[in-house]
């Protein structure tokens, strides 16, 4: 999930006022290796399984490793693995474990642990989003200290890439209670980072791993400052307190395009693997008419939001996949186009009639909802702003509330306390949806928090990750896409553009398919 921030004044006068005597760049060590970046969001727990926001993941992807990841082209490759081998069936993995991996603490990778995360996160009592991929395991095994099988029960096309999931040290979580466990707040990884500190609402600080099993990365600290708004971000990025952040579009086209700016800065842009969306709590009557969803749809002009919040840096979304990729289907037909005309008669279809003050009623109560989002996303903000003023047009009042990312977690999606959020995704590199659209997954701190229910997607979610056929899962996932544009239990708003900067003195970046990060152990300071 997607978070953000909140305008901090104090800070903001603070921060300004730092210049080059900026105490992070008093305080780089190691010959100026320090890495420092900013983010809106705090992270809310590092055992992975137990967490789904971006700050956590960020983190957790310096500490741990799986299995298997994504390489620069988005090609799956060996990651603690150092290889494996499908049977003809495809029903079952063998994994042969990298030899010589250590955990920071110095006790030995075995296949011991990943036998544990396999146990730990398909235990009932574990609260974690990520069971489900692991649940269509029908064994596990360990028959040595440096091999790893499973057998599935019949054909699951993610499973190779499932084993991307972050593997858990074994030695010190085994027969404990995860969710008590201090690794939330300390983790103990094999990664190339190893967790030095944690000051909250202030930073994360990791230091390399001298016997990191690629080598020892190049930049020696790795400082992950919370900065809970983005135009303060931007001016610790200039005064030096931060060597990298994502730009806004306003940003990235009108402050950063001085020949200082560019001296000091490289600026980078591709599409992101994110999407923003209108979700409805669907469990509420205003929201389970189809009509009253289409209409809110038809309703919205997506491309004024491209062009007025992302200043044409991004694409309309029309489901849940990223343009470009294999199961992403370019003309999608049920998707409603922007027609405020068709969203009133959908509106009166739907029994509605215009109320005193020019409000929409139905059996007397006004068509009105409240749109939450999180603090310290002015383009959310904006976004749900351009959405009040069209939706008011057709006569649904809007209102907006903006809150702390960690309490609208916890006290409102969690809770269901909702009726419209304006969120985003990031999308997995495997289509599928399981996860966040499937109906066994509407329970507490589960995905589909909407509580969408529909059999026929479920399915062919089913359908199509129980297939290898590449070209029958397509055609799962292009139904899957109009069932969902029919649904409209999102209104999916758009496709970003990712937007990084980082400063000139940080060299070895390789913009690839997959970003700027993938070699991020192999950046290093000129």
């Amino acid at each position: 999930m997607i978070l953000a921030r909140a305008v901090c004044l104090l800070l903001f006068l603070f921060l300004a006022a730092c210049g080059k005597d900026a105490p992070w760049n008093k305080a780089q060590g190691h010959g100026g290796s320090q890495f420092v970046t900013g983010s809106i969001g705090e992270p809310s727990n590092l055992i992975p399984i137990l967490a789904s926001d971006s700050s956590s993941s960020d983190i957790s992807g310096l500490v741990y490793n799986g299995l298997v990841r994504y390489d620069k082209n988005l090609k799956l490759k060996g990651d603690l693995a150092e290889s494996w081998e499908v049977s003809p069936d495809g029903l079952q993995i063998t994994f042969h474990l990298r030899r010589g991996v250590k955990w920071h603490d110095g006790h030995d990778f075995t296949s011991r642990d990943v036998l544990y995360t396999y146990r730990v996160t398909v235990d009932p009592k574990t609260p974690t989003a990520y069971a489900e991929d692991f649940k269509q395991v029908q064994s596990a095994q360990a028959p040595d200290t440096y091999t790893f099988r499973v057998t599935y029960a019949k054909p699951f096309a993610p499973a190779l890439a499932s084993w991307g999931m972050p593997i858990l040290p074994a030695h010190l979580l085994e027969g404990k209670d995860i969710t008590k466990s201090p690794l939330s707040r300390n983790p103990v990884g094999t990664g190339p980072y190893i967790f030095k500190e944690w000051v909250p609402g202030q930073r994360l600080v990791l230091e390399a791993n001298p016997k990191y099993w690629e080598g020892a990365p190049h930049l020696a600290r790795y400082v992950y400052r919370i900065i809970p708004d983005n135009s303060t971000m931007y001016m610790e990025l200039k005064a030096g307190g931060v060597d990298m952040m994502g730009l806004s579009p306003v940003q990235y086209q009108r402050q950063t395009t001085s020949k200082e700016f560019l001296a000091r800065f490289n600026k980078y842009r591709y599409p992101a693997s994110a999407y923003t969306y209108l979700g409805y709590n669907l469990r509420l009557p205003m929201f389970q008419d189809v009509q009253v969803r289409r209409a809110i749809t038809c309703a919205i002009n997506k491309e004024e939001i491209i062009q007025g919040v992302l200043l044409g840096m991004g694409q309309i979304a029309h489901g849940p996949y990223k343009p470009g990729t294999w199961a992403y289907k370019a003309k999608v037909d049920n998707d409603p186009a922007y027609d405020p005309a068709r969203a009133k008669a959908l509106l009166q279809e739907a029994g509605y009639r215009m109320g005193a003050g020019g409000i929409l009623e139905k059996d007397g109560k006004p068509l009105s909802f409240t749109i939450m989002t999180n603090q310290g996303n002015d383009q959310r903000l904006k976004c749900a702003q351009i959405i009040q003023m069209r939706l008011k047009k057709v006569g649904i009042d809007v209102k907006i509330r903006v809150m702390e990312w960690a309490s609208f977690l916890t006290n409102f999606i969690d809770k269901g306390k909702f009726e419209a959020v304006l969120l985003g995704w990031t999308i997995s590199q495997d289509p599928d949806l399981y996860d966040v659209w499937h109906s066994s997954k509407t329970g507490p701190k589960e995905l589909n928090f909407i509580h969408y229910l529909n059999p026929e997607l479920d399915r062919l979610i089913v359908k199509g990750r129980g297939t290898f056929d590449l070209a029958k899962r397509r055609d799962c996932y292009y139904q899957v896409q109009e069932i969902l544009a029919k649904d409209q239990p999102y209104t999916f708003l758009y496709v970003p553009d990712a937007l990084p900067a980082v400063t000139s003195r940080i060299k070895g970046i390789e913009p690839a398919p997959a970003g700027i990060m993938h070699n991020f152990i192999k950046w290093y300071v000129d």
